[in-house]
């Protein structure tokens, strides 16, 4: 199925449904939520979903764990998404939180080939076999460190908003302090018990996972690292690898394999 609303097919009889939706570039899917669980699976670009705990950044390749009536909004950069709709009773080993995941070859030729699929498929057919298979496979995700946690103050969430939207690896504590008019101490437990992180940690999160975007983009890490306010490439590059385990050539957009749309 392509380019349609959920809604339409919610009710059918079937543990998973898988659509395909082409967005413009620079797109704002509003807040909103489902009652299916949602595996939203990157084929093309990068998106940003947002919940009221939390920001996962999630390039090309790459998928979030969406759990039933989780309120969330995405902000797309020339996406293409494929969305697996399951009843929530199919997946009781769903996260209760989102979770950003790697995404198999395995597990994405079955997204593709179920966007393909009749909704109504037949029980014990071909594409009953293949949404079958696609539970199994769901379960042997790889979990990535792919979200930014954000704090439930409200003061505090807001500088943390307005931070992901332009972040600088050197902005001082001591700004945030002002705006808040609070002490450095303070403003370090607030971190800790509204994200888990100090604030050098989240700061340091945030600007890396904020550059997925410009290397999806083809940015040349030199001017991503300045943009970010890093003294040097070396200096990102390491935190980069530090975060997710790769360097930041490992998370440029694929070339065009076939593996990351059939259209």
């Amino acid at each position: 199925m392509r380019n349609i609303r959920v809604a339409e097919v919610d009710d059918l009889d079937r543990a998973v449904l898988a659509i395909g939706t082409d967005y413009p570039q620079d797109h704002l899917l509003v807040w909103h939520e489902h009652r299916r669980a949602q595996v939203l699976y990157a084929a093309t670009g990068v998106m940003r979903v947002e919940t009221a705990d939390g920001s996962w950044t999630i390039p090309t390749a790459r998928a979030v764990l969406i759990p039933s009536m989780t309120g969330h909004q995405v902000t797309m950069t020339g996406i293409s998404t494929r969305s697996l709709y399951i009843e929530p009773a199919a997946v009781p080993w769903f996260p209760a939180r989102c979770q950003a995941v790697d995404v198999s070859v395995l597990l994405r030729a079955l997204i593709l080939e179920a966007v393909e699929m009749e909704p109504r498929y037949p029980e014990h057919s071909r594409d009953a076999a293949v949404a079958a298979l696609i539970l199994h496979e769901l379960k042997n995700l790889t979990p990535l460190p792919l979200d930014v946690p954000l704090p439930s103050d409200r003061r505090l969430r807001g500088l943390c908003e307005a931070f992901l939207r332009k972040p600088d690896i050197h902005d001082p504590p001591a700004r945030w302090c002002a705006a808040l008019n609070i002490s450095e101490r303070t403003l370090a437990r607030l971190f800790q018990r509204g994200t888990g992180l100090s604030f050098s940690q989240w700061r340091q999160r945030a600007c890396v996972l904020h550059s997925l975007q410009h290397l999806a983009a083809g940015l040349p890490v030199t001017r991503i690292a300045a943009q970010l306010g890093y003294d040097n490439p070396a200096a990102y590059t390491a935190a980069f690898k530090k975060l997710l385990g790769q360097p930041p050539t490992a998370y440029r957009s694929p070339d065009a394999t076939g593996l990351g749309d059939r259209s």
